[in-house]
């Protein structure tokens, strides 16, 4: 049905490396950006659309470029349903949209992610890079040495067996009703859960979460990374996104590993 994208960047010795998701998300989003500044088309009111559980690199980048960052739950539905807000609105322009799951969106005309769209705008990046004597990659790396290095993860902590689903809610309900005050060691700083639409804060303030209900938990951790669980909708497994920032590649690689320890303890 080509909707999802994949990309491997060739290297100097003839490899190739692959990019995840958030990477070549951030690669389009840069490109567009970029191209439409130095252009001067850059719209005053213009919106990205990303998934609560893809990178927070998108929101530096946004930041940047003086453009908004906007979140929705996962699922490329709501992205949709955003661009139909902009317009029914009249107040923001749509600039493109992705997810962590290699989904990608540059238009309007469309209202999912879209492989053959995504397909010819990382054409154009890789060419726009090639102009300048440079890959992919190497973009990417100059986005990080801009912005700060980020690196997801996500773990999938699976439930075999007849008991499966119900280990799964138990595991849920007990996260809910008695949420950790740290994670692997670092503080808690706040909770979203989605299905109240709270977020609580660790002094107990409670505001809205702000999005549609949905059974996700996501943990605001004081060294800046993302700790989001959410049961498969199809599957006895729940999957837990880490989203990390750091000062470089080894720092954010060392948070992943311990939170993906934390997060296989979840089935125990």
């Amino acid at each position: 049905d080509c909707d999802r994208l994949g990309v491997a960047v060739r290297e100097k010795d003839g490899s190739f490396r692959l990019l995840t998701g958030n990477q070549i998300g951030c690669l389009m989003l840069y490109y567009i950006l970029s191209c439409k500044k130095a252009q001067g088309k850059l719209p005053a009111n213009g919106a990205v659309v990303k998934s609560i559980v893809s990178t927070e690199l998108a929101r530096a980048i946004c930041k940047d470029f003086g453009v908004a960052l906007f979140d929705t739950l996962t699922g490329f539905k709501f992205i949709g349903e955003k661009i139909q807000q902009f317009q029914d609105k009249g107040d923001h322009t749509f600039v493109f949209g992705f997810e962590e799951s290699y989904g990608f969106l540059s238009s309007t005309f469309v209202r999912d992610k879209d492989g053959v769209n995504a397909s010819l705008l990382i054409a154009e990046a890789a060419a726009w890079a090639k102009t300048q004597g440079k890959t992919l990659y190497d973009i990417l790396q100059e986005i990080y040495k801009t912005y700060g290095y980020y690196v997801e993860k996500v773990v999938s902590v699976t439930l075999p067996g007849k008991d499966g689903v119900v280990k799964m809610k138990e595991i849920m309900k007990n996260l809910r009703e008695n949420p950790p005050k740290e994670l692997a060691g670092k503080k808690v700083l706040a909770v979203r859960d989605y299905l109240a639409d709270t977020r609580t804060d660790c002094e107990g303030n409670v505001t809205a979460a702000g999005l549609p209900k949905s059974d996700v938990l996501y943990f605001e951790l004081e060294d800046g990374t993302a700790f989001i669980v959410r049961p498969s909708g199809t599957e006895p497994k729940i999957k837990v996104y880490i989203l990390t920032q750091g000062a470089d590649k080894a720092e954010c690689e060392a948070r992943v590993a311990k939170y993906t320890s934390y997060a296989e303890e979840l089935s125990k």
